[in-house]
């Protein structure tokens, strides 16, 4: 059965989570809960794995100089740089609140700075921020510490600070090298800009360069991406993310500046993603699944061939912490049994912490079918294949082997004995293998309300 069938197409284009979490977040059903409650589950989490795995960080700094306008993420628009240092002083009151409540120094295994544009700091200030940090933990042996930079402003001088403090990976933002697509999502970026920094990465040191590339963005077409994916082979980055554009201006009003009429439509789209899904394989990657791909010497490639691949807010990584700590507005926390959300709008996130408060917007506390449902989805998304435990067996309902039995048929994953196994052509489609054990999503998704960007 070929990738085009309308039929699919057709069937599974629906709106549906990327799963980086389950519940996913609009599911969660705590409104704003006690930071004493999320303390207890963070220390009980630390506890059970600090020594072992040691923890995650990921820190979130939304500021950048100019809209994106296909930007999905957080974000706060300023050519002030005068933010820095006050945002960064929050943040270690951030990171202290944490501390008092570590029954030991945290060793940090994990560490990514997202954003926004971390490059939108000077190389002083993100020293002076990550030495806050390190100053009361210990740092982990086996580290994986990376950033997100725009190719644009990520200079030597950034990547040689980070460098010295531990970081292998850069992550850069590409997107399209068409200067149309450019010029329509506000995204100028000459392949100049993305060569140099790509370039000078490699010769400081930096063992993995990931590109991040999105297709289904206004007036692509077959052409313009296969040369855009030649373009970004002659730079041979290790990682590759091959993004479903997430059309929501219901939620990112700058998605306004164009229309549907502008985008291409669903079986376009997933023309375009089949062109990438072969190039990238004749090119020498590897399918790790939700559009991530990686070179054979690329330790996501390792972790995929280990089944040791693991997937969070962070999306995939080589790293199974079972404590995550966000940091800054918007970041998310998982600490194992419970989720929690900062507030999004940097004046509220400052003001709590000010006050001494731990600056909570929403949670999740996991039952114990919202931890086998998780661990389900886990391994569907990292490993490709699930085992059914008797646990899971007892909550999953008739309808969902009605669809499992369909998927079957439809080639997109085997059923046996024991579990299931996802399909070479599954693979495209895992987001929606994933909803059927998606208890909260059927439970409670409400018809005619679109809350997820489409799978397709």
């Amino acid at each position: 059965m070929s990738l085009t069938n309308e039929y699919l197409i057709q069937k599974y284009n629906v709106p549906a989570p990327r799963y980086t979490s389950y519940p996913t977040v609009p599911y969660w059903d705590t409104d704003r809960p006690a930071a004493s409650q999320w303390f207890e589950v963070v220390k009980r989490t630390f506890t059970e794995s600090n020594q072992q795995k040691g923890i995650s960080l990921y820190i979130h700094l939304p500021f950048c100089e100019v809209l994106c306008t296909y930007c999905g993420c957080n974000t706060r628009i300023t050519k002030n740089h005068g933010v820095e240092a006050g945002y960064i002083n929050t943040l270690l009151l951030e990171w202290e609140q944490y501390l008092q409540h570590f029954p030991e120094k945290p060793i940090i295994r994990e560490l990514h700075l997202g954003g926004g544009t971390p490059t939108f700091f000077s190389p002083e200030n993100l020293r002076l921020l990550l030495e806050g940090i390190f100053a009361q933990a210990e740092i982990h042996p086996e580290r994986e510490f990376s950033f997100e930079g725009h190719p644009n402003n990520t200079t030597t001088e950034h990547l040689q600070a980070l460098y010295d403090l531990g970081f292998r990976r850069v992550s850069y933002g590409i997107q399209d090298f068409d200067e149309k697509v450019q010029r329509t999502i506000n995204r100028i970026q000459p392949f100049a800009n993305v060569e140099r920094a790509t370039l000078e990465a490699r010769r400081i040191g930096y063992e993995s360069v990931n590109f991040d590339l999105i297709y289904g963005l206004p007036y692509q077409t077959l052409e313009s991406v296969g040369s855009t994916i030649d373009k970004v082979n002659l730079l041979r980055p290790d990682r590759i993310a091959f993004y479903s554009y997430a059309h929501v201006p219901w939620l990112k009003p700058g998605q306004r500046s164009y229309t549907d009429k502008d985008l291409p439509d669903s079986a376009a789209k997933r023309a375009l993603y089949e062109l990438g899904l072969e190039k990238f394989k004749a090119l020498g990657y590897t399918d790790i699944g939700m559009d991530h791909f990686a070179l054979p010497k690329d330790p996501l490639y390792t972790a995929l061939q280990n089944k040791t691949l693991h997937r969070n807010f962070m999306g995939y990584t080589t790293c199974h912490t079972d404590l995550l700590i966000g940091l800054g507005c918007s970041s998310i926390s998982d600490a194992k049994y419970a989720y929690l959300q900062n507030q999004k709008k940097v004046e509220d996130y400052k003001l709590n912490l000010q006050t001494g408060e731990l600056p909570i917007l929403k949670g999740h506390f996991l039952t114990d079918e919202d931890l086998l449902v998780k661990e389900a989805i886990l391994a569907i998304a990292c490993k490709g294949e699930l085992v059914f435990t008797d646990a899971l067996l007892e909550i999953l309902p008739a309808d969902a082997w009605v669809s499992l039995l369909n998927m079957e048929t439809e080639g997109l994953l085997l059923l046996h004995d024991t579990g299931l196994t996802v399909t070479d052509l599954g693979k495209a489609f895992i987001r929606n293998i994933c909803m059927v054990f998606d208890r909260r999503h059927q439970a409670q998704a409400t018809a005619g309300q679109q809350v997820f960007s489409k799978a397709i």
